[in-house]
């Protein structure tokens, strides 16, 4: 009898021990949520990072038409980005504290309009105003020193007969403006405002 009774507490300890290695692997295996993406922010505040936020996705649409070498969807992009600009450059002069993004604005917004302005199924002119768009871009998104956007400068070094240019992405992934499918993935990542 006693022998039974050793034998039945022997099994009921080996069983309690069986259920808390269980309950310790179960709280071993669970998984914390990932932690939610930042907004994009700025220097700008949030009304003036919203703003600046429609120019760059704006910008990025007229990216990825040259990047389809589509000159009809590229002028339709510079159309909306004129737009955007012209919106920013009216926040601009209302806010004191971004009057330094003026003339980076106004070369963006003379660049889209000369890119509407050309009719040019290659988009090779289109091509050329676009570099100046994109080194104005990225000055205005140093200058409102914006963060959490996950911007990435890209240059391609081969670009207007290897002087180089820059353009910018929301990807790391490249697909080079400049020369659309010929070269699709021409270029490198130079630097980030993640």
């Amino acid at each position: 009898m006693r022998y039974l009774a050793i034998i039945l507490a022997a099994c009921s300890l080996s069983m309690i021990s069986c259920n808390n290695g269980t309950e310790t692997k179960k709280e071993e295996t669970t998984t914390t949520a990932p932690e939610p993406k930042k907004a994009p922010e700025s220097k700008l505040g949030e009304a003036g990072t919203g703003k600046l936020m429609s120019v760059v996705n704006d910008y990025y649409a007229l990216k990825d038409a040259l990047v389809a070498t589509n000159a009809a969807k590229a002028d339709e992009a510079a159309g909306k980005l004129n737009t955007s600009v012209d919106t920013m450059i009216a926040f601009v002069k209302n806010d004191s504290n971004s009057k330094a993004l003026q003339p980076y604005l106004d070369t963006m917004l003379h660049g889209a309009k000369d890119i509407r302005g050309i009719m040019d199924e290659t988009c090779e002119k289109k091509r050329v105003y676009f570099e100046k768009v994109s080194d104005a871009m990225f000055a205005v998104l140093k200058e409102a020193n914006l963060k959490n956007a996950g911007v990435y400068r890209q240059y391609c070094p081969m670009a207007f007969n290897e002087k180089g240019a820059f353009w910018l992405s929301n990807e790391s992934e490249i697909k080079n403006p400049y020369y659309g499918k010929k070269m699709l993935e021409c270029g490198e990542v130079t630097d980030s405002l993640k």
